[in-house]
């Protein structure tokens, strides 16, 4: 059973002009078998969140704490927190050329379990999570993300979370940049992956037409880099019909 506590998380952005204060007090807990959906406009700090947590050496933790399962995170180096049980998936996934997708996940999966897979069933493993994700299984073989769609791009990382299984996933626009093909697949895949009940899942977004298809259990605004109003899936299809502009107008006139 996986939980994720973020306690009074305050967080620099590191720029050429020095550090500058992105998160102002971020207070969340995502209990296992719970969604949280994270919403807001651009700049308003949801993508800080995510790296902050993941551990970017761009962005540095000032204060509070953030805990999987009781594991200090923001003492843990970025492959430790991996090992902990956190897994990101990133708005923009990078290409890596000559390192293929099969070598990749094995690699992976050798560093968190201490093991490696055997090979015969493993193989059968990564070819079943690319159909889930309607890749075909020559994309095993194929360098990381290089020369794939941008859809083939977030359905891979969906293939990981589900080969890597963390404890908990942090989802940072994932359904930026998908049709609406690609969209229903990536939420089922998600779905997937939360199916068993004892998972944490941050999903990061602009937009509520993912929980058309991914269930939330709570809905964040998210404004000004803090947490401004929760909810349930009601607040989602109110942000759909009225938009961020209270909440940012409020935070203005703080």
């Amino acid at each position: 059973m996986s939980t994720l506590v973020i306690t009074d998380l305050r967080a620099n952005v590191l720029t050429e002009d020095g550090p500058k204060e992105i998160l102002k007090g971020v207070n969340l807990t995502i209990k296992p078998g719970e969604i949280h959906a994270i919403m807001g406009p651009n700049g308003s700090g949801k993508s800080t969140l995510a790296y902050a947590i993941a551990g970017h050496p761009k962005y540095e933790i000032t204060s509070g704490s953030v805990t999987l399962d009781g594991v200090e995170l923001s003492e843990l180096s970025v492959d430790e927190r991996a090992k902990a049980g956190l897994y990101l998936a990133m708005q923009y996934p990078v290409e890596v050329p000559g390192v293929s997708v099969s070598n990749f996940l094995r690699t992976a999966k050798t560093a968190l379990d201490g093991e490696a897979p055997k090979v015969r069933t493993w193989v059968k493993d990564v070819e079943k999570a690319l159909a889930n994700l309607q890749l075909d299984k020559s994309f095993a073989a194929r360098s990381v993300n290089e020369g794939f769609s941008g859809g083939e791009k977030k359905r891979h990382e969906i293939a990981q979370l589900q080969l890597l299984n963390p404890k908990a996933a942090i989802l940072d626009e994932t359904d930026s940049g998908l049709d609406i093909d690609a969209l229903k697949v990536v939420a089922e895949g998600v779905n997937q992956y939360a199916a068993a009940g004892d998972k944490a899942v941050a999903l990061i977004t602009h937009y509520t037409r993912i929980l058309r298809y991914i269930e939330p259990t709570y809905v964040h605004v998210f404004v000004g880099g803090q947490i401004v109003e929760s909810g349930g899936k009601e607040l989602g299809e109110k942000l759909e019909a009225e938009g961020y502009e209270q909440y940012v107008s409020a935070i203005a006139n703080a």
